[in-house]
Order: structure tokens, then sequence, then C-alpha cells
């Protein structure tokens, strides 16, 4: 029952801290979240672009996409490690939609809960990369690492 009260607690704690970002009014999407003792995964979907950066320079709309997305990677991990006391690692994978309503990885990581002074880090991208966050960034933000083969319903 333990178990399930933890599940329940991420599942608030994320609708309700992540319902809108920092750069864009956009839902976080979950799209898995799988919880084994001592390992979480979950996977999301990057917020799409705010509307209201639709006047913004591409470069800029697409700066504020990526930060927001690596903002929600750091806060998705807090959540799981503050909601499930026995998880020590989580792996996490973050994709967006493409043209064609195709899935793409952006983002993957395995972090641990042992991080923590890694919150003095001004940076958020170097934050995102000493927790464990692979990911690669281009002139026009967040690249694509792999396709994959679902598509978005």
């Amino acid at each position: 029952m333990k178990e399930l009260l933890q599940a329940a607690d991420f599942l608030r704690r994320t609708r309700r801290k992540l319902r809108q970002g920092e750069h864009s009014r956009e839902p976080l999407h979950l799209l898995r979240i799988e919880w084994k003792k001592d390992l979480v995964e979950c996977d999301w979907l990057m917020r799409a672009p705010d509307p209201w950066d639709a006047d913004l320079p591409e470069h800029l709309a697409r700066q504020n996409q990526t930060h927001q997305a690596l903002k929600d990677a750091l806060s998705l991990r807090d959540a799981i490690f503050d909601s499930f006391g026995a998880a020590a690692n989580a792996d996490l994978r973050m994709y967006r939609t493409d043209a064609d309503q195709q899935l793409e990885l952006v983002m993957t990581g395995s972090v641990s809960r042992s991080n923590e002074a890694l919150q003095r880090v001004a940076s958020v991208v170097m934050r995102a990369r000493l927790c464990g966050f692979k990911f690669t960034l281009g002139s026009s933000g967040l690249e694509s690492l792999r396709s994959i083969s679902l598509s978005c319903t």
C-alpha cells in the first residue's frame, strides 16, 4: 500500500509543480512511469514552445524551450527522489514529437539520489550534465539523440 501512496504522491507533485513551466505555459506530459524497488524509470514529452514565443526570433524561442526542458528534467529528478523514498537511481528519458508525429529521443539520464551538492551550480546546462543527463546542444537547441518508431497519439 505504501508503494501506491508514493506513486500517487509523485503524480500529484508532478501535476502541481510542473503544470506550467517558467518558459512555457504548456503542460508537461508523462508518457510512462515504472518503479522497481530502488529504480524508477520515467519517460515524458518535452513541452511545446509557448505560443507567446511565436513572435520571438527563432533562436530565442528555441533557447527558451531548451532551458525549460533542462529545468523540467531536473525538477522531475527531484520529484522522483522526493516521492520514492527507497529509490536510489532513476532512468529518465525525454522525447519530443517531430513533424511526422513520431517520438524522437532528445535526452536521457541515469541519475542518482547522491548529487545533492549540484544545487550550487549556477548553469542549468552544467547542473543537468553533472546529474547524469545526456543530451546534445546544437545551434537550434536540443538535438535528437536517435529516432524511435513510436507514433504519438
